[in-house]
């Protein structure tokens, strides 16, 4: 009896959180739906950018990435491109060179730090090279992502009519048929979803640090990276939540294909996990207490899954409850899903959603717990 009470129990308390998430995708979908896309203007752009690449052991997409950011159709003596070698070890370096030699951008190099118990290595790239820069306005990208030749053409045009403290915009992974780059390419849609509509309705921080774009002055004025340089990840979403304070109503999202920057899935399971690790390891610092009730709120939602799953021994309505709820999980999801996949051209990944399901549960409340406990590797590194 007491085995049935607590099955129930476990049932209602699912359905309120169900409700609750539902409404919160209804919210992000009509948010990200209602943004309309930013078409930029014919004017002469007139601002100057520092475009901050951080690298470390980037040997395989450097060069293209160093390519799709030279042949930008933007003056060139309104662009200054700076690659901060994080003490690579491998031939990163050398490559970068290549293109410091004739002319095309800046190469930084940093020494291996010699504290053990120091992991913020990218914030540490980024600063340097934001001490380094001789315009206003900083964009960051990474050393695997891909460029269109109007990339900075248009954050340019946004940022001169919304005079922008930050802007955060669009990055979309590349992906081959595997499961694993299939299943993390339809996951980082759901991500640029929820960025853009959390961006757009300011409630919450979201970001990526391949495709940021903020003022020197802004950065200066929250002092940088003061208060969060202890932390491994973060670069983008503390510093974006920093500056959403200093500055409000001039943090915006760049709605824009033009503006798209392409990046790199991971190739591995076990890198895909050391990146979920590392990305869900800031959770715990950050100061936006309206993204730790959303994430508290997707955390217990899909434990309930789990608290379904092994309730069933004892109540067997469970499992038949579980099996419903999946499929309502994804009814409610699939709306938003197919409208960010269609916008980036990839709604052929929106028939795997179902299936990957299961899957996203499980590495959510893996990674979830994770992150705030566990070591991970990342590029050739031990991080805390």
């Amino acid at each position: 009896m007491i085995s049935f009470v607590r099955s129930m129990l476990i049932i209602y308390l699912t359905l309120f959180f169900f409700a609750l998430y539902t409404l919160l995708i209804i919210y992000y979908w009509q948010s990200w739906s209602s943004m309309p896309e930013y078409a930029a203007g014919k004017q002469d752009p007139l601002t100057k950018f520092s475009v901050i690449v951080p690298a470390r052991n980037e040997e395989q997409y450097i060069n293209a990435c160093m390519q799709s950011v030279c042949n930008q159709n933007y003056p060139a003596n309104l662009r200054q491109v700076i690659v901060v070698d994080d003490a690579s070890t491998d031939r990163t370096w050398e490559l970068i060179s290549d293109f410091k030699a004739k002319g095309e951008i800046e190469g930084l190099r940093l020494e291996e730090k010699a504290n053990s118990n120091f992991f913020a290595y990218k914030k540490r790239a980024i600063q340097a090279g934001i001490e380094f820069s001789a315009n206003d306005v900083i964009v960051t990208t990474d050393a695997d992502c891909l460029h269109s030749t109007d990339w900075l053409t248009t954050i340019a045009s946004f940022y001169e009519e919304k005079k922008s403290a930050l802007i955060a915009a669009p990055v979309v992974y590349q992906h081959d048929s595997s499961v694993l780059q299939r299943f993390q390419a339809l996951d980082f849609l759901v991500l640029q979803g929820i960025t853009a509509a959390s961006a757009h309705k300011n409630i919450h921080s979201m970001c990526n640090g391949a495709n940021l774009i903020y003022e020197k002055k802004a950065f200066g004025e929250v002092n940088g990276f003061d208060t969060v340089d202890h932390i491994a990840s973060g670069d983008d979403m503390l510093l974006m939540h920093k500056i959403s304070k200093r500055f409000p109503g001039r943090v915006h999202y760049l709605k824009s294909k033009q503006a798209v920057v392409l990046t790199q899935p991971m190739k591995t399971w076990s890198d895909f996990w050391n990146q979920r690790i590392r990305w869900s390891s800031k959770a715990r610092f950050y100061d936006d207490k309206r993204i730790s009730v959303v994430l508290l709120l997707v955390y217990f939602f899909n434990l309930s899954f789990v608290a379904l799953l092994i309730a069933g021994i004892w109540n067997l309505k469970c499992w038949v409850f579980l099996l419903i709820l999946l499929f309502a999980k994804t009814l409610v999801e699939v709306p938003f899903v197919y409208s960010v996949a269609r916008y980036f051209g990839q709604q052929s990944l929106v028939k795997y959603f179902l299936v990957f399901q299961p899957l996203h549960i499980a590495y959510t409340l893996a990674a979830g717990c994770l992150g705030q406990f566990r070591k991970y590797e990342w590029k050739g590194r031990t991080v805390q």
